[in-house]
């Protein structure tokens, strides 16, 4: 495992192109593109102002700058540096931008959601799309990128509309059964829309694409319902989140409830694994080494951490949530899937220092990750079943059905990782801090580099021990 030299950053605005060969940064005003195998900068472009925004199109050769506080979009060409195109959406103003999935539209939502703005590339029509509703999770593609779904409301009623994105008609439109629609999502396949209710009225509904309704869903009736919604890449489960701290999961045949995942305070009963975090200083106290506390990239005097596999039962810490504010700290805030659907890893914000990681064939838990301080990002590998996590400190956490790792951050000035995103081909990741940012590579599968850590660790061991032995036979003579 290899990190590169630090970089800067403004915002977190940090993206790798859909190809993954570039990596296109923002400082301030600046757009900075590198090549992400050698990160020698390949352009550098200067925008009208801080951005506030930024987005590759789907092919990579274009990107979108957006500079919401004066209403503008910038797009540059990585292919023909001195074509750009500037969008000004005037008095009007502007909140949210995107690119279309063929990368030659851009969706700009002006204030207030009064409508969104379809403008081309390559004619340079523009159509306007009339009552958007400000929610949650407004507008969804499909995956294939043919049909987009938009959340409408009008006449104090809710809507979705689906329109074609190669020219922009309308296909469906249709009233949904909702109080106050909060967001909607397209099921991998393409197939289904998940459409949900705001947290007021636990609901959540399923039309088929010519928007006839397949299915109802709501666990119960009282207050605080839905909190997140995420289909499995294979699109057979949908999970839901909610208030309750309970992770509910919709089969894709019945659309029936088929289990539902707890998050207890106390963990027993259970065949999981519970790893914990313990910080510690090396050299000091046992001389044997547990092969399971595995800890890399530490110098020899830094204060480092690792993970004990703890005995059961566990008590998780559990913090009380503030019944005054508007939004609660409680409930299911985060689901992820593994590329591959096998697992899932949730995390229930009144218990901000834990990842649930969730075997879903066996419909069971398969490991908590309990760090000291409270994650802050979690995200799977594309291509494995690997999980990276990091909690606003110097470390970075792995987790495979392998086990855990903790890996210090071997950066000047004491990095704090903020957030985290892998790259398209799983080889690297893109630690991000608060002005900064540097990359990971990872030389092997995790299972190879636990494997290789436990041999190395194992050579020390005996090199000490030889050593050790040396010294005292030079002693005695």
């Amino acid at each position: 495992m290899n990190f590169s030299e630090v970089f800067k950053q403004t915002n977190q605005l940090c993206k790798v192109s859909p190809d993954g060969k570039y990596l296109a940064t923002c400082v301030q005003y600046r757009l900075v593109v590198r090549d992400v195998s050698t990160l020698q900068i390949l352009q550098l472009y200067t925008c009208l102002d801080q951005v506030s925004h930024m987005e590759w199109s789907s092919d990579s050769l274009f990107i979108l700058c957006a500079m919401y506080n004066r209403g503008l979009v910038q797009v540059w060409s990585l292919e023909q540096p001195d074509w750009h195109c500037k969008i000004d959406e005037g008095s009007i103003g502007l909140v949210s931008s995107r690119w279309s999935p063929d990368g030659r539209h851009i969706l700009n939502t002006t204030e207030f959601h009064l409508r969104v703005t379809v403008w081309s590339l390559c004619t340079k029509a523009v159509s306007y799309i009339k009552y958007p509703k400000a929610c949650q999770k407004g507008i969804d593609f499909s995956r294939d990128g043919r049909y987009m779904a938009l959340a409408e409301r009008r006449d104090c009623k809710d809507y979705v509309c689906v329109f074609v994105c190669d020219d922009w008609h309308l296909l469906r439109h249709f009233e949904t059964e909702t109080q106050d629609l909060a967001g909607l999502e397209w099921s991998p396949n393409g197939c289904v829309l998940a459409v949900w209710d705001s947290c007021l009225e636990y609901k959540v509904l399923l039309y088929s694409l010519d928007g006839r309704l397949l299915s109802t869903y709501s666990a119960y009736e009282w207050s605080l319902g839905v909190k997140s919604v995420s289909w499995s890449p294979s699109s057979q489960f949908l999970a839901i989140g909610s208030y309750d701290e309970k992770v509910r999961i919709l089969n894709h045949i019945t659309w029936k409830k088929i289990t539902q995942f707890e998050h207890p305070a106390i963990i027993d009963n259970t065949k999981a694994t519970v790893y914990k975090e313990a910080e510690k200083r090396p050299g000091v106290g046992s001389d044997e080494m547990p092969l399971h506390n595995i800890t890399m990239g530490a110098t020899l005097f830094n204060t480092q951490s690792k993970y004990e596999i703890c005995p059961l039962p566990v008590q998780i810490p559990v913090v009380k949530p503030d019944p005054d504010r508007a939004s609660p700290k409680i409930g299911i805030s985060v689901l992820a899937f593994s590329s591959d659907s096998r697992y899932l890893a949730t995390k229930n914000d009144n218990m901000a220092t834990a990842v649930w990681v969730w075997d879903m064939q066996k419909m069971s838990l398969e490991a908590v990750l309990e760090q000291t301080s409270a994650v802050r990002c979690f995200q799977w590998d594309p291509l494995r079943p690997r999980l990276a996590l990091c909690a606003g400190n110097t470390k970075l956490y792995l987790w495979s059905p392998g086990g855990c790792v903790s890996v210090q951050v071997p950066t000047e000035g004491g990095f704090q990782v903020q957030s985290l995103n892998w790259h398209c081909s799983g080889d690297s990741l893109i630690l991000l801090g608060k002005e900064q940012l540097c990359l990971c590579y990872m030389d092997t599968d995790q299972e190879d580099k636990f494997k290789g850590t436990r041999c190395r660790l194992l050579e020390c061991s005996f090199f000490l021990s030889g050593l050790k032995h040396s010294q005292q036979t030079q002693h005695s003579s």
